[in-house]
């Protein structure tokens, strides 16, 4: 039961301290209507995704 408390705390923390730094470093858009463009993060999405589940499979198999 610690453990869970421990890691809901620093998930809290984390969101305390990195969404106020997140919103103040965010990039501005020109216009209030105009949308952003996302294509630089979702290049990544698939990747990154690929990379978590051979991960958790190596983690499961192994650890």
């Amino acid at each position: 039961m610690m453990n869970l408390l421990a890691i809901i705390t620093v998930l809290i923390l984390a969101l305390v301290v990195l969404v106020p730094f997140m919103e103040k470093h965010a990039k501005k858009t020109e216009k209030q209507g105009e949308p952003r463009d996302y294509g630089n993060i979702t290049r990544f999405l698939f990747p990154l995704m690929g990379l978590l589940i051979v991960l958790q499979l190596i983690r499961y198999y192994f650890f």
